[in-house]
């Protein structure tokens, strides 16, 4: 009920006074309305706003990186399907691996500013992105947090600098999502103070590449998870890569294989016990992934948008047309709701607030919505769409790979589920 239901028939001057100063009160708020600050396509929600300063110069000089040298290799990189090493070195020159640990070799930036890195590469590639994130999040992040005092010195500084490249050894040929039934197992040494591994990882991410591998495997003295810092060079140990992928061309994809390989017991992870320690650095990396998957879906919206404003279609530009508009409503409305949910997770992160049902939210909801954008935006550009000239073809299938892996589209839906529940379905 409004203020003026309230006042009575018989109203005194008083109450005349009262209409109008609200009179003049809808006056002034008619004038600042007609001088609101205007709408920005490129940050419809204002979200740079609720960025510290730190955190925009983080992401400004890294977008221009991404821009000036990654943008000019990518078409290249993957229609030959081949990764340059040397990006990891530059990312490392920059501060962005593992740039929200703090100590050896890492600047301690915020896990937002962590997201808004993967948001500027994966603007560029998922599969730029998806070297980053490993890198940072699935093996620097588990010796971080669960190494020993000399592993983190041994390894971290040269990881962070990018001289030194890891991978992260879960997935296996027979147990994808069901990563708890992995068979790579470790077995006590009788002689040596250490674990004999045996078994096989696949489809991972810088696998043909990596120095050193954060391989997960159950014993078969007490059935415990572990982890394991391989070396290349380690007996037994070997890779092979992945060809013929249709998705995340540009980076290295591979297997890894153990025959019987030693590791001492100094290579053990000390703190990590459980299948909890790995599923909290997957916590980790889909964060990251929520975050870029949206830096994929704003190159597509803009180019689509690009194109429909400049394409002239029945003598007038294709943007005209109310479907194309609504489609681009449509797209620009999702791209800004996920990047504030990214953002807010995040700050939940640092505040120690939050839980992987939120992650598997934002993972599955950044992913699903990027995709259906990415597909969209190849729509309106016709045919042009399937030419890796206009490179929305090449985030569309690399989405495809981003929306299954790290826990699939359906899986998250079940994790959710289950917490909504209480039940498992799975």
């Amino acid at each position: 009920m409004s203020i003026l239901c309230k006042i009575p028939r018989n109203y005194t001057s008083c109450s005349v006074s009262l209409l109008n100063y609200l009179s003049a009160d809808i006056k002034k708020a008619h004038l600042s309305s007609s001088s609101e600050v205007p709408f920005s396509v490129d940050d419809a929600l204002n979200l740079e706003s609720l960025l510290t300063e730190d955190e925009i110069l983080l992401k400004n000089s890294f977008r221009s990186y991404c821009q000036q040298k990654l943008m000019p290799r990518i078409m290249e990189a993957n229609r030959k399907e081949v990764f340059d090493k040397s990006i990891m070195v530059e990312m490392g020159k920059l501060g962005a691996l593992g740039c929200n640990l703090n100590g050896y070799g890492c600047i301690g930036a915020s896990t937002t500013a962590y997201g808004l890195l993967a948001r500027e590469v994966e603007r560029i590639d998922s599969a730029y992105r998806s070297a980053f994130s490993v890198q940072s999040s699935l093996v620097m992040y588990p010796i971080h947090t669960y190494g020993s005092e000399d592993q983190k010195k041994k390894y971290l500084q040269s990881l962070a600098a990018g001289t030194t490249i890891g991978c992260f050894g879960l997935t296996e040929p027979n147990f994808g999502s069901d990563a708890g039934g992995m068979q790579t197992n470790s077995k006590l040494a009788e002689k040596d103070k250490g674990h004999i591994l045996n078994g096989t990882k696949t489809w991972i991410t810088n696998a043909p590449i990596a120095d050193i591998f954060i391989v997960w495997a159950r014993s078969l003295d007490d059935k415990r998870v572990r982890g394991f810092i391989l070396e290349r060079g380690m007996e037994g140990l070997s890779t092979t890569k992945i060809s013929g992928k249709f998705s995340l061309r540009a980076s290295d994809t591979g297997m890894i294989h153990m025959d019987n390989v030693f590791v001492p017991e100094t290579h053990v992870l000390p703190n990590a016990l459980g299948m909890s320690a790995p599923f909290s650095c997957l916590t980790s990396a889909r964060l990251g992934i929520a975050w870029g998957a949206i830096g994929a879906a704003e190159f597509c919206f803009e180019t689509a948008r690009r194109y429909a404003m400049d394409r002239p279609q029945f003598k007038k530009p294709l943007a005209a047309n109310q479907l194309i508009q609504k489609k681009l409503a449509d797209m620009l409305t999702e791209i800004s709701l996920a990047l504030i949910s990214c953002l807010h997770v995040s700050r939940l992160k640092d505040k120690n607030l939050l839980n992987s049902q939120m992650v598997s939210m934002l993972k599955r909801n950044s992913c699903g919505k990027a995709l259906d954008i990415a597909r969209a935006s190849r729509d309106i550009l016709g045919a042009n769409g399937i030419s890796d000239e206009y490179n929305v073809i090449r985030h569309v299938m690399n989405l495809e790979a981003v929306n299954t892996y790290e826990g699939t589209h359906d899986i998250h839906a079940l994790i959710l589920g289950r917490a909504i529940t209480g039940l498992n379905a799975f």
